[in-house]
């Protein structure tokens, strides 16, 4: 339960910087409509494109698992952003109370279990869809069968609580670093040396499994300095 309540903390104070005190009741602090739904399901579309799943386009070339795993990282932002909002919207309670619940579910007892196997290339599309109708629907959501179907993806990408939990921390500091180093103004380059930032990212948790927060800051910072000298 402690790495699912500190990921919900870290994203609860994420939104309070990027969109106000008033995040929960579905408006920023400039006046704009928040949906969380659109979010995953918008997200989970990309997430689709790491595979080559056209037909009539690179039929042979592999699937992007790094950046698959990535791109689920970033949907549990989002379904995290969504479940904080429910519980306060239909007063079931706060942080700690949505932790407790999520700990409880069946499906968090399987991720909760390292795993490293990936499912076939279908199967985890399927999965993926599931997640967009889940969100796409225009009845009463049902948080937890979102949830579900998540930690099902979750495991099916090759990922377990501990790797979500890193990849999840290393995100938001990335995510931080992004700020500070000019993302808003559109000067931050995202492209480091023909690869993504966030693969980068990555490959700098699975090198130093034990590495803290400040120091993959700083460690991105080094890189990032080295490619803007270059």
């Amino acid at each position: 339960m402690d790495k699912i309540l500190l990921m919900l903390q870290l994203q609860n104070s994420l939104n309070d910087a990027t969109n106000g005190d008033k995040w929960t009741k579905g408006i920023t602090k400039n006046g704009k409509v928040i949906n969380w739904k659109r979010c995953i399901y918008m997200e989970c579309a990309e997430m689709i494109d790491s595979f080559t799943w056209k037909h009539w386009k690179n039929i042979e070339q592999e699937a992007d698992w790094d950046n698959l795993q990535i791109e689920v990282v970033d949907v549990w932002h989002f379904i995290m952003s969504l479940a904080i909002e429910n519980y306060s919207q239909t007063l079931r309670g706060g942080i700690e109370d949505l932790a407790i619940d999520i700990s409880e579910l069946e499906s968090f007892a399987k991720i909760d279990t390292q795993h490293e196997i990936f499912a076939l290339q279908d199967e985890v599309i399927e999965k993926i869809e599931s997640i967009m109708v889940d969100t796409i629907s225009k009845e009463t959501l049902n948080l937890e069968k979102l949830i579900a179907d998540f930690f099902d993806l979750v495991l099916m990408c090759g990922l377990d609580l501990e790797s979500l939990y890193k990849l999840y921390v290393g995100k938001n500091i990335l995510n931080q670093f992004r700020q500070d180093h000019g993302y808003k103004d559109g000067t931050y380059i995202k492209v480091w040396a023909g690869e993504e930032d966030n693969v980068v990212m990555k490959k700098i948790w699975e090198e130093n499994e034990n590495i803290k927060p400040d120091i993959l800051y700083k460690e991105l910072s080094k890189l990032y300095l080295a490619l803007n000298k270059s």
